[in-house]
C-alpha cells in the first residue's frame, strides 16, 4: 500500500466525502465502502433475509451512493446519513421491484402519538418471548417498514430517539409505528 494511501486511511468521514465530490478520485471512495459495506450488507441482509439479495442490494447501494454523495450536506454524521440512505433504498427496492403495497404512509410524526396502556398495549417482553424460528417466517411476510423498525428495536437494541435519527422521522411516529408493527406480527404469529 503506498503511503499516500496510508494518508487516506486516516481521514475523517466527511473529509473523504468532500475529496471524493472535488475530486471525483475514486481512491477516496474506496476508504468509504472498505469503512461501511459491512455495515451495510448486514443491515441489507436483516431487511431481506437473504444473502445474495443483500449482496445486490448493497452493491447498488454504493454505486448510487457514489453518485449522490454530493447530496451530503453535513448536517449529522456520515454513517447515520449512510444507514438513512441504505433503509431507503431497501425500502423502495420493495416498494417497486417486489411490488409490495400499501406500506404504512402517515406522517403523524407532526402529532403527539402516545399508546394507551391497557389492552391494547404490546409489552416488549410479549415480542421477545416468541419462537425465534416461527417469528423468522412471520419477518418473512411483514412489511418492510413493519420490519425495519423492529429490527432497529429488537435486533440493534436501538433507543426510540435513535431510530428516529436514523429513518428520519419524528420520535412519536417512530413509537406509532413500532406499535403498529408488533400488533401485526402478533397477528401474523398467531395466525401460523
Amino acid at each position: 500500500m503506498e503511503l499516500d494511501s496510508l494518508r487516506h486511511i486516516n481521514l475523517e468521514d466527511e473529509e473523504l466525502v468532500t475529496l471524493v465530490i472535488e475530486t471525483g478520485n475514486a481512491t477516496y471512495f474506496g476508504v468509504l465502502y472498505d469503512r461501511y459495506s459491512d455495515l451495510v450488507y448486514n443491515k441489507c441482509r436483516s431487511f431481506s433475509g437473504s444473502d445474495v439479495m443483500a449482496q445486490d442490494l448493497t452493491h447498488d447501494i454504493f454505486i448510487q451512493l457514489f453518485v449522490k454523495l454530493n447530496t451530503f450536506k453535513g448536517n449529522s454524521k456520515f454513517s447515520t446519513w449512510l444507514f438513512s440512505f441504505t433503509y431507503n433504498h431497501c425500502v423502495n427496492f420493495y416498494n417497486r421491484d417486489l411490488k409490495k403495497k400499501n406500506l404504512e404512509t402517515d406522517l403523524i410524526e407532526e402529532y403527539n402519538y402516545s399508546i394507551p396502556m391497557g389492552e391494547n398495549d404490546i409489552a416488549d417482553e410479549e415480542i421477545l418471548a416468541l419462537n425465534a424460528e416461527k417469528l423468522q417466517r412471520v419477518l418473512k411476510i411483514a412489511e418492510p417498514e413493519e420490519k425495519v423498525v423492529l429490527l432497529m428495536k429488537y435486533q440493534d437494541e436501538m433507543s426510540i430517539k435513535t431510530i428516529a435519527e436514523q429513518v428520519g422521522i419524528g420520535e412519536s411516529a417512530v413509537k406509532m409505528r413500532l406499535h403498529r408493527a408488533k400488533k401485526r406480527v402478533l397477528e401474523i404469529y398467531n395466525s401460523l
